[in-house]
């Protein structure tokens, strides 16, 4: 076959200029010394594009495996077919392309014994770049298989690069756009230009705002050699290289690559221009003037960005302090609106708190006037007509409205003095007489349910304490046991303790409390899950005032129950030091 047989392959993009320490790594996986002689004696000046070749040896598949593993840059590799057995090439070409997952590597296979792997299958069901045997492999043919595997291999790799250098652009695009300042996307422009073209450089961003100021321009950012002329605001601060470089950049409005000085130009939107000059060790190749182009061209977005951002940032400090300025005389005007709504919430909690005690704790005096009058209107109606017993039910009317009219005094009193709280006047009383009178005041009530209480206390308690203030508590508890127990209930009211604390129990055989009534039991304006028995009315503050009233003892107050059905007992415990006398 002559030499006007072989097609020429011609790499589109030219000569890729390279290092003279550049080589194009071969690999000779073979099992035959003579074959590795060969090659490398055929091959010895071969040159490419400026690059030569380094040709490593592997005498068998397994080593073959090593090298492949600790060289993944080999470019093309000679491999046998037949070494240690009848496939071992064809096994390594599958664990090359399957477990290293290399598919950049141009794999030429040589055999000397074509019908152990038949040209055909092998092309078909193995990723190899050409099939030789050694016998037609000539120095010449040698060379130009090994040529067009190199410029495939080129290739590929020209493609991956381009490949990472766009999905760099991509991802540090949306970096860029993130940039809040002008500086800082000078700095983050020229570190992502070094990543992408993967080399050592230097470089300057300068930005100029006016295309008729030509001397005016600012250097935003600088990096390597160049760091020191960051932040110049002036075309004298740069050496007349630079400078030489930069105002020329400007008259050309394009893009000029020198073998180490790249210029770039961007117009942004706005009409501002941004020049960007680096300096490298190597030239920039083909693919690297491509995506450096590629990604100069999003630039102009991101300058525009940052430029709107800064004139909406400017006019947002503007509106801001105008802002503050209305706020002030907003702040003062609703400080005077707010100190009239205080008080006038101050004033309607007092209405609140007056009405909703009055109503509940003057209901129980109430019922038991009516109560009485009802009865002396039947003894009234007698023949001979029973005046001890008018004279009993009139005591009991009595004790009630002054009662009444005590309690009445209180309440005022004490929503006058402070409508959030209640206060408290402690002296030496009488528990047990306390209870008792109690008991009387609400007998009445109980009868008319023919609920029965029973009151247990020793005979004699002196404590300190507030006499109206606990009756009005106690009362509450056993005037809630009357209402909510059935008619024809027992009703328990006892007191026990020692010198450390007094411990009263209020017990009823009612319908009882859930779990849910528990949690809120002592909460203001409250309504149970029961209802009273025989209709009353109730205004959920009475449990909220015992609470209160005994806190302000110093003690607690607390409610148990068995469930539902089962009844309730409310107990107070008072810490005083009482003292018995028979």
């Amino acid at each position: 076959m002559s030499n006007d047989d072989f097609i020429r392959v011609i790499d589109d993009e030219g000569p890729a200029p390279a290092p003279p320490e550049a080589v194009w790594k071969v690999a000779v996986i073979d099992d035959d010394p003579a074959v590795h002689e060969g090659t490398r004696f055929a091959l010895y000046d071969y040159n490419l594009n400026g690059q030569g070749i380094e040709i490593i040896s592997a005498h068998s598949a397994e080593e073959g495996r090593e090298l492949m593993r600790q060289h993944p840059n080999i470019a093309v590799i000679l491999l046998d077919v037949v070494m240690e057995t009848d496939d071992a090439g064809l096994q390594l070409v599958d664990y090359i392309r399957t477990e290293l997952k290399n598919e950049t590597v141009r794999i030429i296979l040589r055999t000397g014994q074509p019908g152990q792997a038949p040209e055909r299958r092998v092309i078909v069901d193995y990723d190899i770049n050409d099939y030789k045997a050694k016998t037609e492999l000539t120095a010449d043919k040698l060379f130009t298989a090994l040529t067009a595997a190199l410029r495939g291999y080129q290739q590929l790799q020209r493609m991956l690069e381009t490949r990472r250098g766009l999905e760099m652009i991509i991802e540090g695009a949306s970096t860029l756009f993130d940039f809040k300042s002008m500086q800082r996307l000078a700095e983050g422009v020229l570190t992502q230009l070094a990543t992408l073209i993967n080399a050592e450089c230097g470089g300057i961003l300068v930005l100029r705002d006016s295309a008729t100021e030509h001397e005016k321009y600012s250097i935003l950012a600088g990096s390597g050699c160049y760091r020191r002329f960051a932040g110049a605001s002036s075309a004298a601060a740069l050496d007349p290289t630079l400078r030489e470089a930069v105002d020329s950049a400007f008259e050309r409005h394009a893009h000029e690559f020198q073998p180490k000085l790249s210029v770039m130009y961007v117009r942004t939107g706005s009409g501002r221009e941004v020049v960007v000059l680096l300096e490298t060790q190597r030239p920039l190749t083909t693919t690297d003037r491509s995506l450096v182009e590629v990604f100069c061209s999003r630039l102009s977005i991101a300058f525009d960005n940052v430029i709107l951002y800064e004139q909406l940032n400017d006019a947002t400090v503007r509106l801001e302090e105008r802002v503050r300025e209305r706020t002030r005389a907003l702040t003062a005007a609703n400080h005077r609106l707010t100190s009239q709504w205080i008080r006038l919430r101050r004033a309607n909690e007092f209405k609140n708190e007056v009405l909703g005690t009055i109503a509940h704790d003057l209901k129980n005096p109430l019922a038991v006037i009516l109560g009485r009058a009802e009865m002396l209107n039947e003894l009234a109606e007698m023949s001979p007509v029973p005046f001890d017993k008018i004279r009993e039910q009139l005591g009991h009317i009595r004790g009630s409205a002054t009662q009444l009219t005590g309690m009445v005094n209180d309440l005022v009193a004490d929503a006058m003095m402070d409508a959030l709280d209640i206060t408290i006047r402690q002296e030496r009383v009488d528990i047990s007489a306390v209870l008792a009178e109690v008991v009387t005041a609400n007998r009445a009530l109980a009868e008319r349910k023919r609920q029965a209480i029973n009151l247990v206390t020793p005979p004699v308690r002196w404590a300190n304490c507030d006499p109206e203030r606990l009756r009005e508590a106690v009362d509450n508890l056993l005037s809630n046991a009357i209402k909510y127990s059935p008619n024809g209930g027992k009703i328990e009211l006892s007191m026990s303790g020692d010198d450390g604390f007094t411990q009263i129990l209020v017990k009823d055989d009612g319908p009882g409390l859930s779990q849910e009534d528990i949690g809120r039991l002592f909460g203001r304006f409250q309504r149970l899950s029961a209802k009273p028995t025989a209709g009353e009315s109730s205004t959920g503050l009475g449990l909220s005032i015992v609470k209160r009233i005994v806190e302000l003892h110093g003690g607690t107050v607390a409610a148990q129950s068995d469930g539902p059905g089962r009844g309730a007992t409310f107990t107070i415990r008072l810490p005083m030091v009482a003292e018995t006398t028979s």
